[in-house]
């Protein structure tokens, strides 16, 4: 994570009780470094800063908001395997395309094009 957004999510209260040091810099322990590593999947998972918020904000409340946090990762989960579908189905489109292409260039099928109706 570089330092802009670093800077940005303990402006933003994504990053709380960070410690200072005399010059008032940021100083992180291992236990921020792990929640700021937590931070970057929850960000790889699409969750919006809004959504981040509110996972932390369940996190400090502790063991009993469990339940309610699988079902916020549930439901991510839900949609990036449906974002992975979609992007499997675009991958394979491509495939079929540049095989497509491959075999009018070969000469083993004549082109056709669904845009004209030559």
């Amino acid at each position: 994570m570089n330092y802009t957004t670093l800077k940005f999510y303990c402006n933003a209260g994504l990053i709380p009780n960070v410690k200072r040091d005399k010059n008032n810099h940021r100083i992180f322990d291992d236990h921020d470094v792990a929640w700021i590593k937590s931070l970057s999947c929850l960000k790889n998972c699409e969750m919006s800063i809004e959504e981040m918020k509110n996972y932390l904000e369940l996190c400090l409340d502790g063991e009993k908001t469990i339940p309610q946090r699988k079902i916020m990762l549930d439901k991510k989960q839900q949609q990036l395997q449906e974002k992975i579908k979609n992007l499997q189905d675009a991958v394979a489109y491509i495939d079929w395309k540049q095989n497509f292409y491959d075999e009018v260039l070969s000469g083993k099928i004549k082109y056709f094009s669904n845009l004209t109706k030559k």
